[in-house]
């Protein structure tokens, strides 16, 4: 088969295409810029684009398939052509679809945890060597690919993402991965620049669980009002199977589960992370792998990367990096290091980097959510605010925001810098949350500073 990726340099989009080389199709692509990891790693399989730019040479009647990312505008000239050319062209999801459409279909969704538990799951299967189909949103210890495609497996584990699926198709992602078997681990607004009332944001977790193939099945986080209003109230005829946090304690920085087989030490931690694990491990359950079997392998489990990843340690302190930027991540986040290292002083460092999280609007939805720690900062880049042509946000508006009156604000990353490197971390935590770097920080510079 024959590919053509419009936007190949994409974290997702090159991994897709990586797959496909691997599964043996011919692959071609084009993007205006690819960075590294995804310029390398295409490179290294002959995949990157000779020169950067769009070709509508590149489009002709030879190609079975176009696969058309986010990064690419309704008016891209490939994406004319093919549409003129009448190709078949497919977003993301709708190809991975047409991949996994004779498979079973295990879909994790949610506002948050889902790259966890994927990545918990495929941990679990890798452990047990359970070979599977998968797409997951995160590098994992153990896979070099973020996506793997065979024609022999029978399950396909898949990412379920609510944002939108290309520039042409704007529906979520994860409706149209049509799950035989589902999860839905937490419902709290998200992609405003997309989804503008909370409504319209929930609306589309509703959708996801109608989707489930008839006689499929949805295990949910009970504990989250909004997703057991959501599934409980679908008519959907499939199972619906709640889970909860489980039992567990933190003794000396380390965090042990209870299990059938008494209390067992586990490498992740915090409320969050251990309600993501009771998800796993049910729908690792629905795949054939029993509990004692699960917790054998959870137990090696250290989490996915850029998730609560730990990036420096001495004896008396600890330095963690998350991809933490929504609230209720920022919040779970927080919690979770405090209460692993309760004896220690947490300095938390937020970066507001999103369309949302620089919504002036949106911005009351972060508060208390920096609360569990003893100082408090945020970082945000006037620039950034406008690449993105959004309104400014002003300091006022930040510290109205999360009610915290010792809060610590900077708009300026060396001054955000010089704060960092000033401080004496001895018996302390730091943490570290953004989808960005702090307007050009080195973390491997943070990591001397323990």
């Amino acid at each position: 088969m024959n590919v053509h990726f419009i936007a190949i340099g994409g974290a997702a989009m090159h991994n897709l295409a990586l797959a496909l080389h691997n599964k043996g199709y011919k692959v071609t692509g084009s993007d205006d810029e690819i960075f590294d990891p995804s310029k390398s790693r295409l490179e290294a399989k002959g995949l990157l684009p000779q020169t950067f730019g769009w070709y509508p040479e590149k489009i002709t009647q030879n190609l079975d398939a176009i696969v058309l990312g986010m990064h690419a505008k309704a008016d891209n000239p490939e994406l004319l052509k093919a549409q003129e050319l009448g190709l078949k062209i497919y977003s993301y999801p709708e190809f991975l679809y047409e991949q996994a459409k004779d498979k079973t279909r295990v879909v994790i969704g949610g506002s948050h945890g889902k790259t966890t538990i994927t990545s918990m799951i495929l941990h679990v299967m890798h452990y047990h060597d359970r070979d599977v189909d998968y797409m997951v949103g995160a590098q994992l210890e153990g896979f070099d690919v973020m996506v793997k495609l065979t024609e022999s497996n029978d399950f396909m584990v898949l990412e379920g993402d609510e944002y939108l699926s290309s520039p042409i198709d704007r529906r979520p992602k994860f409706h149209l991965y049509k799950p035989n078997i589902a999860l839905l681990s937490g419902i709290a607004w998200d992609h405003i620049n997309v989804f503008p009332t909370y409504e319209n944001y929930v609306e589309q977790f509703s959708i996801f669980v109608n989707s489930i193939v008839r006689g499929g099945s949805i295990n949910y986080n009970e504990e989250d009002a909004e997703v057991k209003r959501v599934v409980e109230a679908s008519e959907n005829q499939i199972r619906k199977i709640p889970y909860q946090t489980p039992k567990y304690k933190v003794e000396d920085g380390e965090t042990l589960l209870e299990t059938p087989e008494g209390p067992m030490p586990i490498e992740v931690f915090g409320a969050h992370n251990l309600n993501n694990l009771a998800g796993a491990k049910w729908i690792c359950q629905h795949m054939g792998i029993d509990e004692d079997d699960f917790y054998e392998a959870i137990s090696t489990f250290k989490g996915a990367s850029k998730r609560l990843e730990k990036i420096a340690e001495n004896s008396k302190s600890v330095a963690y990096k998350d991809f933490a930027h929504s609230p209720s991540k920022v919040e779970a986040t927080t919690k979770a290091v405090k209460e692993q290292y309760s004896d220690r002083t947490l300095v938390a460092c937020l970066e507001l980097h999103t369309y949302s999280s620089l919504n002036a609007e949106f911005l009351k939805e972060y508060k208390g959510a920096l609360d569990a720690a003893d100082t408090a900062v945020v970082f945000y880049s006037p620039h950034a605010v406008e690449i993105k042509k959004l309104e400014e946000v002003t300091h006022e508006q930040i510290a109205d925001a999360f009610e915290r009156e010792d809060l610590i604000i900077y708009t300026n990353p060396k001054d955000f810098k010089d704060f960092l490197f000033s401080q004496n971390f001895e018996n302390k935590s730091l943490l570290l949350m953004s989808s960005g770097n702090y307007g050009g920080l080195d973390f491997d510079d943070v990591t001397k500073l323990l």
